[in-house]
């Protein structure tokens, strides 16, 4: 989709993933690697040969070319490479290209059509933008740290590195839309991530609590307790752990009312409990109606019942009854999924003599697909070719302020619901798009529903988290079991360029919208279904959400204590990384409808795109039979590494000793001289089979210190460290108003609290413009606006019950 483009890729493992995704939509991804190469080659895990598994699972597919951008000669050479490139894509740091003489402004003054993609921990400016940064510092500077663990111990992180990556596929969507805007004005710009200003997608809007006067989760071991309700998402079973959607409310309130049936069925609860209203429950324990010994006992039935069975089983059951239950895989599991393997995920990955399974397309994308990637460079194999083929120049127009919004002209259909499809669509309102959203009063969204609500009072009209990733967006309001109403779908098909939903496998046809029946009224159309498990394969109709996927990928089992049951990720967590996917891949087939007209239908499942995010993992099942686990907040390469208490109720304080130097710098903060005289900590591998003194000592002293004076004595020492922030701290974070991370707009019942747009664009307006719509709400003004229907027609229609 991408063939045209050329990407000059100066990442390093900060932002790798997103030349990656550059390249498997068939852009020509260069990686500029110093002399030695990236360090990238220099992180575990490793095969049997000492090869990085965390490189090959990133940068693979790409060219090397190692230039030296310290010496004069390297910074000359990269200029002549900008000069006839498309994208640049640097995670290097702060300001980074500025101290080596290569400002973006003078990149885009020898390259007016550069798109140029940068992605730092914070930002290049604002009071944290020098802080040092690591995966476990972001997490906790991001709230979804403080949502994931047990209560009465440390927050914990997902045992794989999540942050940056969350980062980094935002910045690859980012430049698509750089270059797609390109295509109508020709003029480049700078796209700018800060990876602390995208994580929050992973609270579920819970980052808001606070400001909508809403109850903020709090860590409860699997499961989040809210007010004075505990909800429990892992479950045990014979032969592991099962994760649950046990959940109340309009929508799924019925699906855990056939779950509790089934353990009446099974022997395990009462018919008091069965008949319970599980749509109005959390109301009714709210009032004092039921009992908080009631739900305690419900879990208790659930748990007892599930604990009978193995996984396979309780999958079985799932799949019977739609009951929202997965099995927790670990990552051998994963790599041996059936599910996977008739998808042919995998691809077989050459590194030395060695073949190894690799993740595949994170989309199956036709009738372009996404290209398989398997082989890595070697250091500098293509230097030469490249830097002697320079011959190409662009002509230097002025760089303009571009008066449009990217996507404006694109045209949305949008039945997406829940999470991680109105995410994603939400970018393309923020970049202009008009985005039709198509739901009912009968059948609304879902996450109408879902937490946190406006000052605790339900309604469709109360969601802080439906508020959020439905922003910009028009409604209108169908019946679809009307055939009236597939007339009007038609119709609007017919007017768009692309329509995405993201329903379970076969409901689209069964109403006759599938892709093949769409595609015959307007062939230049993209179609984008997603779901847990993607359009086909025996779990093709295992419907459920991001929780669900997430037990499926093997991210449960990454996050809690090895002494404990899986504690998280928190939420729903493949819908808030599929969205990043989502988006990329939609923009990339925009440009490629906008440059060709082709037509595309893209299938992308949760559980696929997810894998990306944990790939070296893996990568070391595959090439060395070595499965990671759940380990609390320990790290191979960093001790002392965690969450560690400091003064006050529940206040935690994230600390990442990178290198023997922090470690003597720490050992200063903290006064203790004879920690670094200690000959068996001088050393990284010292300290891991000291772990529990070194961080032991570290607890007494962060123990004693308020978290202000702890985070300040560590950043001034150039100590990786960062307070865990929840809602309340982060809606105050001083880097995040810099950056203008959360917006309030205009609403009938109140000022509503959103969350920005999760990348800036220098020369492009990216951003909500309007709150989310109501069901409905632009009914008439798109039937006559946009499909020209006269009053006759719009009555009929309302006459009929189709406008409900």
């Amino acid at each position: 989709m991408l063939s045209p483009y050329r990407v000059l890729d100066l990442t390093d493992e900060r932002g790798h993933l997103a030349g990656l995704m550059l390249a498997m939509f068939g852009a020509e991804v260069i990686k500029i690697e110093p002399p030695g190469g990236i360090r990238t080659r220099n992180i575990g895990p490793f095969d049997a040969s000492g090869a990085s598994l965390t490189h090959a699972a990133y940068d693979r597919g790409k060219k090397s070319v190692v230039i030296d951008l310290e010496s004069l000669e390297g910074k000359n050479q990269l200029r002549d490479l900008v000069k006839e490139a498309d994208c640049l894509i640097e995670s290097l740091g702060p300001c980074a290209l500025d101290k080596l003489g290569l400002t973006t402004d003078s990149l885009l003054e020898i390259n007016p059509s550069l798109v140029i993609g940068t992605l730092t921990a914070f930002g290049h400016s604002g009071p944290k933008a020098f802080w040092p940064a690591t995966d476990i510092t972001l997490m906790a500077s991001a709230c979804t740290m403080a949502f994931t663990g047990d209560a009465d111990r440390s927050p914990v992180r997902v045992g794989v590195p999540q942050a940056f990556h969350f980062g980094a596929a935002a910045m690859a969507g980012g430049v698509i839309a750089g270059l797609y805007e390109r295509g109508h004005s020709g003029v480049g710009q700078v796209i700018d991530v800060s990876a602390q200003q995208v994580i929050p997608i992973a609270t579920q809007g819970g980052v808001l609590s606070e400001a909508c006067n809403y109850s903020t989760p709090v860590r409860s071991g699997g499961g989040a307790s809210v007010g004075p309700i505990d909800l429990r998402f892992v479950y045990p079973a014979k032969d592991g752990f099962v994760s649950i959607t046990h959940v109340f409310g309009e929508v799924i309130g019925q699906v855990t009312a056939e779950l509790m049936r089934w353990c009446l069925e099974e022997g395990f609860t009462t018919p008091e409990i069965v008949e319970l209203d599980w749509v109005n429950f959390a109301t009714l324990l709210e009032s004092g109606e039921v009992s908080i010994a009631t739900w305690e006992q419900a879990k208790t039935d659930v748990a007892n019942c599930t604990a009978s069975k193995t996984k396979a089983e309780l999958l079985a059951v799932a799949m019977e009854r739609r009951i929202l239950i997965a099995p927790i895989a670990d990552l051998r599991e994963v790599v041996n999924s059936a599910q996977l393997a008739a998808r042919g995920y995998f691809v077989n990955l050459d590194i030395g003599d060695q073949k190894i399974l690799a993740p595949g397309a994170f989309a199956q994308v036709s009738p372009t697909p996404l290209k398989p990637l398997p082989q890595v460079s070697k250091l500098g194999s293509d230097t030469e070719e490249i830097l002697a083929n320079n011959h190409y120049s662009v002509s230097k127009t002025p760089t303009t302020k571009i008066s449009r919004k990217p996507l404006d002209g694109v045209k949305v259909v949008d039945f997406t619901w829940s999470l991680a499809g109105p995410y994603a669509t939400r970018v393309l309102a923020d970049l202009g798009a008009t985005v039709v959203k198509i739901e009912s009063s009968k059948k609304p969204d879902a996450a109408r529903g879902f937490l946190p609500i406006w000052d605790n009072i339900p309604g469709s009209e109360q969601s802080a988290m439906f508020d959020s990733a439905n922003a910009g967006k028009l409604s209108l309001s169908l019946d679809l079991s009307k055939p009236e109403a597939i007339s009007v779908v038609h119709d609007l098909v017919g007017w768009a360029d692309l329509v995405s939903e993201s329903f379970s496998p076969k409901v689209m046809s069964g109403w006759g919208l599938g892709y093949e029946q769409l595609a015959k009224i307007n062939p230049r159309m993209i179609m984008v279904s997603t779901c847990l498990n993607g359009q086909y394969g025996p779990l093709a109709s295992f419907a459920g959400y991001g929780n669900l996927g997430a037990a499926l990928s093997g991210f449960y089992g990454l996050a809690g204590w090895p002494d404990r049951p899986p504690a998280g990720p928190f939420g729903a967590y493949t819908d808030y990384t599929s969205t990043h996917f989502l988006v990329a891949t939609i923009l990339a087939a925009l440009d490629q409808q906008r440059r060709t007209g082709l037509g595309a239908y893209i299938d992308l499942a949760q559980a696929e795109a997810a894998q990306h995010f944990i790939s070296p993992a893996l990568l070391d099942i595959s090439a060395n039979d070595h499965l990671v686990s759940r380990s609390g907040n320990n790290d191979d390469a960093m001790v002392p590494h965690g969450g560690f208490r400091c003064e006050g109720d529940d206040n935690w304080i994230a600390i990442a000793v990178v290198d023997d130097d922090a470690w003597r710098e720490l050992c200063r903060v903290i006064e203790r001289p004879d920690l670094e005289a200690m000959a068996k900590l001088k050393s990284l591998g010292g300290r891991k089979v000291a772990r529990a003194l070194v961080e032991g000592e570290l607890t007494k002293w962060t123990q004693s210190q308020s978290i202000d004076d702890a985070e300040s004595k560590l950043i001034a020492a150039g100590i990786a460290a960062h307070r865990v922030q929840s809602s309340d701290e982060c809606l105050a974070d001083p880097q995040l108003a810099h950056r203008a991370a959360f917006l309030w707009v205009d609403h009938p019942n109140r000022r509503s609290i959103i969350e920005n747009s999760r990348f800036k664009m220098s020369h492009s307006e990216c951003k909500p413009t309007t709150r989310a719509p109501f069901v409905g709400e632009h009914t008439f003004n798109i039937l006559a606006d946009i499909l020209n229907y006269d009053g006759d027609r719009i009555a009929d229609l309302a006459a009929a019950e189709v406008l409900e």
